[in-house]
Formats: structure tokens, sequence, C-alpha cells
């Protein structure tokens, strides 16, 4: 029971000190200045900060269609001009039971990637980086009479550079846009989830150590979090789980031939808000994420929103 009370305090005080820090730290909005870049986009979409799982069904495959929405600067000066970029992702994800107490993850991105600048449009499709992880369920309450249930998951995964990566891209303002990483990475995971009687709170932390690529580059470590409040009802033979919380990302310096690139240290702190149906062995949801609090590359690229879809055949 201590080292569950301990949890829960790590976990509460890490979301709590982002939220507190974002909302009340006004020498961040004024003093600080991130670069020309951070991983916030493109390829870095596997979706980390909008959770691994569903709450209807834990065991799963599906389909999950993310859509992220960007404005940056065309340009390093004042008066550059904006433009829009839209990030597109069509995700195979599937969550497998290997056995009782393991499980395994599979997400399999297809990017299509468009940037509307004054003078001409960019575009990029194809396929992402594709990550496999392993979960193992450390904690689970065996009585289902008990009136505080609860589970928790730790995992680790790897990352393959499945999708491409150009260097061209790395002198524009975002070069994120990219449908990979060009690298090996790996990544750690913990997810838990507490439930009393209908109402439950859902927590998901990962972080991933990014490998410097063929060409020299390489991305910054990265850290996700998440946790929402979900509330379980049922009309006859639909269940609806509507959720409410917040998530965040938070990315360190870039390098390139084992320098750091000034400016490419980031974070993003959003809101969101959602909902998933189930009916029989299928279960659908969607998400939206907006952003309550960002720092990317000095203000020249600023996150409008983040949306998903998911459709699910529960194992």
């Amino acid at each position: 029971m201590k080292k569950i009370i301990v949890f829960l305090l790590l976990v509460h005080q890490t979301v709590y000190s982002q939220f507190t820090a974002h909302l009340f730290d006004d020498s961040q909005q004024s003093n600080t200045y991130f670069l020309e870049d951070c991983d916030a986009c493109g390829c870095s979409a596997s979706g980390g900060s909008m959770g691994f799982n569903s709450l209807i069904g834990e065991k799963f495959v599906g389909v999950r269609y993310m859509f992220q929405s960007y404005k940056s600067k065309d340009g390093v000066f004042n008066n550059s001009p904006w433009i829009d970029e839209n990030f597109n992702t069509v995700q195979l994800w599937a969550r497998v039971p290997v056995t009782q107490k393991a499980e395994v993850m599979v997400l399999a991105p297809y990017h299509i990637l468009n940037r509307v600048k004054t003078t001409e449009n960019q575009s990029l499709s194809g396929v992402g980086d594709i990550t496999i992880m392993g979960f193992y369920n450390v904690l689970q309450t065996k009585n289902d009479s008990a009136t505080i249930q609860q589970k928790l998951l730790i995992g680790a995964g790897i990352k393959a550079p499945t999708g491409s990566f150009d260097n061209k891209n790395n002198g524009s303002i975002n070069p994120s846009f990219q449908l990979g990483t060009g690298s090996w990475d790996y990544s750690l995971a913990t997810e838990h989830i507490i439930r009393f009687k209908k109402y439950g709170l859902n927590t998901n932390l990962s972080y991933i150590f990014k490998t410097e690529n063929k060409k020299n580059y390489q991305f910054g470590n990265q850290f996700n979090y998440g946790t929402s409040l979900f509330f379980n009802t049922n009309f006859n033979d639909i269940a609806f789980v509507p959720q409410l919380g917040v998530a965040g990302e938070t990315y360190q310096a870039n390098k390139e031939f084992s320098e750091e690139v000034p400016r490419t240290a980031g974070d993003i702190f959003f809101g969101k808000i959602g909902v998933e149906v189930g009916y029989k062995r299928f279960s659908a949801g969607v998400n939206a994420m907006l952003p309550i609090n960002q720092n990317l590359t000095g203000g020249r690229v600023e996150a409008n929103y983040r949306l998903a879809f998911n459709i699910n055949y529960v194992l």
C-alpha cells in the first residue's frame, strides 16, 4: 500500500507542477527563448500524450486518425508571414495480450503533411516510424467487489526508422516536417487506472530516448504526460465514457554532429476532452486537445488544436 501511495503522489506532483508552472510562471512567457524547432509534430505524431489505451476495451485492434493544426512563421524576421501547417496521421494500433499479465502494443502510422506557403504548397506523405511496446501488469485489484479498483502497468518500447528523414527540412522553422526521425528510439512508459464506482482516473507517463540518425541529426528526448477523469455509464447495450483532463509534452534540445542546435527545446500543455462509445465488441472514440500554454520556436510556431478519432474491435 505504501508503494501505491508513493506512486500516486509522484504522478500527482508531476502533473500538478507542470500545470502550476504554466499558469503562474510569468517569466517563462517573457524571458524564455526556444528554438527554431522542436519535435512537437510531424514525425513525432505517435499520440503519446493522447494515451495508449481504450477505457472500454483495453485489449483491441483498431484504426486511429489524428489531425494536428499549426501555424508558423515563413522566415526568421518579425514581419515574416504566417503559414498554415497540417499534420494528418492514420495509425493502425493494436494492444494484444501475450500472457495473463503481459501485453504488446503496436503503432504503425501513415503521415500526410502539408504546408501552405505564400508562394507554394509543400506536402509529404508516406509510412512513419513504427513503434512496438511491451507492458507488464505489476498491480491489479483482485477483488471485483472492492470499493476502489486499480491497475498499474509499466512498459518499454522501441521505434524503428521506417519513415523517411530528409535533412533539407532542418533549415526551416519547423524541421519536424518529416515522416520519421531517421533514428532508432527507445521508450519507457507507465499507465495507472483507478476506479471508484462509475468514476475513474487514467494517468499515462512516457519518456522517449532518441538517438542520432545516419545524417548526424538527433531530436531531443521527449517526455509525455496525461491524466483524465472519466465516467462510465450505459444506455441499454451502449456504453458511454466521457473524459476530461490535461496532457503535455516536453522536448530537450536537438543535436547536429553531437552539438546542441540553439533554441530547440520546447514544451506544450493541453486541456483535453473526449468520449468513447461501445457496443458489443466494437468501440469508437473522439478526443480534442487545445493548448493552454506553449513555448515552441520562440513564438514562431503555434499549435492551434489536435483531434483524434478511433474505431476499435475489442478482443
